[in-house]
């Protein structure tokens, strides 16, 4: 049975803690399954992400963003997701469309409606059958990178980082029952417990 689901949230959520345990626990299981994120998850795409997140040297305007994003996505879906959907498989990804709507429109303020057509237009309208938000306090959450060197996204203000926060509210409050919306400050074993439960729903699996 393929399935498509995503991770979403601002830095510092446990997104890839969360997606890497639930890849684990699948494979575990002896089922078909595919990790990847964005931006990248390929070999060009992991190029456009070091320049999405480190470049230094250009400036890199919202709209360039959005662009670079939803190339870097279009080769993913070409190469690995659609793939692997097709092949009966279980498909996770760290950010997907969501992350670039929050991010880009209501972080960045780029019209929703361009970053929406441009989002629909790169993946085919490919949308997720779940998508798991971990919510978080945005100072909390830059908290847990630590001594980390930050990167563009990382580096911007604490007002950026809570429109993006905002910006995924909307976005959830607008699909509720493709999220699974959970706080991400509690302990990691107790979000993952949950995000077992609701796949293991939505495969159909023994409780």
């Amino acid at each position: 049975m393929s399935l498509f689901i995503t991770f979403e949230g601002g830095e510092g959520c446990g997104k890839s803690t969360q997606s890497k345990a639930l890849y684990r626990y699948l494979k575990k299981l002896g089922l078909g399954c595919v990790l990847t994120h964005e931006p990248g998850g390929s070999k060009s795409g992991d190029k456009i992400t070091r320049l999405l997140k480190w470049s230094k040297e250009e400036h890199i305007s919202p709209l360039t963003e959005l662009l670079l994003f939803n190339a870097s996505r279009s080769i993913l879906i070409d190469n690995v997701i659609k793939p692997a959907l097709q092949d009966g498989k279980i498909v996770i990804c760290d950010r997907y469309t969501d992350s670039t709507l929050a991010y880009q429109g209501y972080g960045r303020g780029l019209d929703l409606d361009t970053v929406k057509c441009v989002n629909s237009l790169a993946s085919g309208g490919l949308i997720p059958d779940l998508t798991i938000w971990l919510d978080m306090d945005d100072k909390a959450a830059l908290l847990r990178k630590g001594g980390l060197p930050p990167d563009r996204f990382e580096s911007e203000n604490n007002g950026f980082h809570q429109r993006v926060r905002n910006g995924f509210g909307a976005i959830y409050a607008t699909e509720p029952d493709r999220f699974l919306k959970l706080d991400a400050s509690l302990p990691q074993s107790e979000i993952f417990s949950r995000i077992k439960q609701r796949v293991t729903i939505l495969l159909g699996l023994p409780k």
